[in-house]
């Protein structure tokens, strides 16, 4: 019987909770090992696009995270110095779409997810091993030091440097690093009013959005070497590279404190794994398909993975078949992407800026156009779990 069989999910971040979530929606005993002593994620905010959102449908949070939008009126891509290249509006992202785009804060999301599981189902400061994949007569074995777990299911949720990953497939080259860093802050900005924008400059972008909480995130990434740090503190790190670009930058560094700051280098898998399963263990976010966050889908496509997991729980070649092409057509765009809102060239910049313009003019914005084929994937059975949601946003 469905009641009595039982997955362990390694790893309790966005995709492993809300895979937990969807298995044990559709009856299985579910346990979430996560090493971190706290859910607490480390990060600052995720962006959740119509095509994640209708994922969450399916698990009954849709509308809810649905109600923390933010996003109001223009936003849009600028230059360093302030001027637009392109301009859109949360309306026109939800036209095009069939639904809004939301930010809120990665711990926000976390803790709603956790609150769809039963008790004692996640158990923190959980270090777990694959011992044994399993097959079709033998269950998978996850060892942890509190003893063995036996499943009929393990998904692998443990993040970019995924050990599932690499007891599954040993010959794969793993990840790689993508050329540039990350910096991260959320904080209050007292008296700050600004549209939701990104910014490209050469080699370096920056991103200012408002949460509904009433504080601001913002990003920023650079072209550097691997495992680089600033001499003296971050926020220093961010002030030479940003601190004369538009308002309201100047306003977000002049508010930070070094310790807000957060610091990582992006790596992603330029390879693609030969299937997303092997046995009885499925891999999930991260894990399976590690991408720049320069389309801000890696969180999005681990929600997607979970609910599609929980659909083909049974028949896992399935779910490596609806999952491996779709996730490695957008890992590409985002590595594309990452390629042309770094560049470095001058000349390349004045003609990209350019051609931004233009497109844009002529059409919808090209931030809604890079959402083309991603924003509107829907969900492979309905119907959805909430009822509230309109039928046009599904």
């Amino acid at each position: 019987m469905a009641q009595s069989r039982r997955a362990v999910v390694i790893g309790g971040g966005i995709g492993g909770l809300t895979a937990a979530a969807a298995l044990h929606r559709r009856g299985w005993r579910v346990t979430v090992l996560e090493r971190a002593r706290s859910l607490e994620p480390v990060g600052a905010a995720i962006s959740l696009a119509p095509n994640s959102l209708r994922a969450l449908d399916v698990i009954g949070l849709g509308d809810e995270i649905r109600g923390l939008a933010a996003w109001a009126g223009d936003g849009g891509l600028r230059t360093p110095s302030g001027r637009w290249l392109s301009r859109s509006s949360a309306d026109a992202a939800a036209e095009r779409f069939g639904g809004p785009l939301v930010l809120l804060h990665r711990a926000t999301l976390v803790e709603r997810l956790a609150a769809q599981l039963p008790p004692g189902a996640v158990r923190t400061d959980a270090a777990a091993t694959l011992a044994d994949g399993g097959d079709t007569d033998r269950a998978a074995r996850v060892t942890t030091v509190d003893g063995e777990l036996e499943a009929d299911l393990v998904v692998g949720a443990d993040g970019v440097r995924s050990a599932v990953r690499r007891g599954l497939f040993p010959g794969h080259p793993g990840t790689v690093y993508s050329g540039f860093t990350t910096w991260r802050v959320v904080i209050p900005v007292p008296g700050a009013e600004f549209p939701s924008h990104e910014t490209w400059g050469r080699g370096r972008i920056w991103g200012t959005h408002p949460l509904e909480d009433g504080r601001v995130y913002a990003y920023a990434a650079a072209m550097t070497p691997a495992g680089g740090h600033a001499p003296d503190d971050e926020k220093a790190e961010l002030l030479r590279r940003f601190g004369d670009w538009h308002d309201p930058i100047p306003a977000v560094l002049a508010a930070a404190r070094p310790d807000d700051v957060l610091r990582h280098d992006v790596h992603h898998i330029a390879e693609p794994l030969p299937a997303y399963h092997r046995g009885r263990v499925a891999l999930v976010g991260d894990a399976a398909h590690a991408m720049p966050p320069t389309l801000g889908q890696g969180g999005n496509q681990a929600i997607e993975d979970a609910v599609v997991l929980a659909h083909h729980c049974d028949d896992l070649p399935a779910y490596t078949a609806a999952r491996l092409p779709r996730t490695t057509a957008v890992a590409r765009k985002a590595v594309k992407v990452a390629r042309l809102n770094l560049m470095t060239s001058r000349a390349g910049i004045a003609v990209r800026d350019t051609a931004v313009a233009a497109l844009s003019k002529a059409g919808p914005a090209l931030f809604l156009r890079g959402f083309d084929g991603i924003a509107d994937w829907r969900p492979p059975h309905q119907p959805y779990a909430s009822e509230q949601t309109p039928a046009g946003n599904r």
